[in-house]
């Protein structure tokens, strides 16, 4: 069984997109158990299990949640594997695998990586015109800019235009201070951050102040602008619904360990 989950989930690209294309270009592994459920809890926390045998991840450590819900998650992931694995299905897997094997031994760079988003955030960087635009960016982004402000006491300085300016660094280190330690979490406020442009609204989901379509939807304004003044991007649009499945990945981490 070792060789099978190195071979299905070692090397598996961040982007769906790359994802789905290498899994066309490879035959993909036939399912090879029958039941997929949760174990009883020990000091990892909650083993998820195929045909009652630990599940283990490309480093051998055991596939194991921090809560129950969570790894009955995970588990119901491949229990939906019908005659083949397909990893560009398994997004929870994914991102627990990166989780336990990458993230909680380098805690700190990866909240160094967050941060760095927090200098340039997607939500502090506006439009001047068309007046449309200009609104609807203050609709969805000043929600996101109070946020901070009340709930992380970090005041973050709107900028017109898209060039770079930097953010006062008593905002960033005040928001930095509520970026998640525990793995999982910091895992998932990583993904949403890379995968949205923005570490404040992976704050903000993580404190359970929007939820999980509004900030996808504020991620996106400005592509769905473009795209309601001239036309639908069907590409663009098919990379979003790969990315969305990432983001619901680790929305749903984000939720199942409050």
């Amino acid at each position: 069984m070792r060789e099978i989950f190195e071979e299905i989930f070692v090397n598996q690209p961040l982007d769906p997109m790359e994802s789905a294309r290498r899994n066309m270009r490879a035959s993909l592994r036939k399912r090879f158990y029958e039941t997929a459920g949760v174990g009883e809890q020990s000091e990892d926390g909650f083993p998820v299990l195929l045909d009652g045998k630990p599940v283990r991840t490309p480093a051998r450590r055991l596939l194991t949640a921090p809560t129950r819900p969570l790894a009955q998650a995970v588990a119901d992931e491949w229990q939906a594997q019908e005659d083949v694995i397909d990893p560009a299905r398994m997004p929870l897997t994914r991102l627990a695998n990166a989780a336990i094997d990458a993230v909680a031994a380098q805690a700190g760079p990866v909240a160094d990586e967050i941060a760095r988003y927090l200098g340039s955030d997607l939500v502090v960087y506006r439009a001047s015109t068309p007046a449309g635009l200009v609104a609807r960016q203050s609709e969805l982004w000043d929600p996101v800019l109070a946020f901070a402000r009340d709930a992380l006491d970090a005041r973050f300085v709107q900028i017109e235009g898209v060039m770079f300016s930097e953010q006062p660094s008593q905002a960033v280190e005040a928001a930095r201070a509520h970026i998640p330690a525990e793995a999982w979490r910091l895992a998932a406020v990583s993904s949403i951050t890379t995968l949205t442009g923005s570490a404040l609204l992976a704050l903000m989901l993580a404190r359970g102040a929007i939820t999980a379509d509004a900030a996808w939807e504020a991620a996106h304004l400005d592509e769905d602008w473009q795209m309601a003044q001239w036309g639908r991007d069907e590409l663009a649009l098919a990379r979003r619904a790969f990315r969305r499945a990432d983001f619901d990945a680790a929305a749903t981490v984000l939720r199942l360990t409050q």
